[in-house]
């Protein structure tokens, strides 16, 4: 082997081990971007951690249910937020209805203590 390529291969080896492990210890961690946030942003961030992590851990259930399926896990999803939507629409039927049943009875007890 001539010198050429092992120079070659010498620098390879730098840049494909030497890359990473130069950002990696350049990226900052967890705890200083945390310190670095102002007082608002700490504050609204440990406030909205546990949230955000059930959220998570929601849409990851998701993700397993969606997965059993047979089908593509976009369908399966696609199939979950329309039967959202039709049952938020008729929950939104039902207290509409409501509303107007309540209004008719409040309608018909003015009208009979005239």
């Amino acid at each position: 082997m001539s010198k050429t390529w092992l120079k070659m291969l010498g620098v390879g080896v730098v840049i494909c081990v030497g890359g990473p492990a130069l950002v990696q210890n350049l990226r900052p961690t967890d705890e200083e971007l945390f310190k670095r946030y102002n007082p608002d942003l700490q504050k609204r961030s440990l406030e909205e951690g546990d949230r955000r992590a059930k959220e998570f851990d929601e849409y990851v259930t998701k993700l397993k249910e969606w997965s059993k399926s047979d089908k593509s896990i976009w369908f399966a999803a696609q199939e979950m937020e329309e039967a959202k939507r039709a049952q938020q629409e008729a929950h939104r039927e039902q207290a509409k209805e409501e509303a107007r049943s309540q209004r008719e009875q409040m309608r018909k007890e003015m009208l009979g203590d005239k």
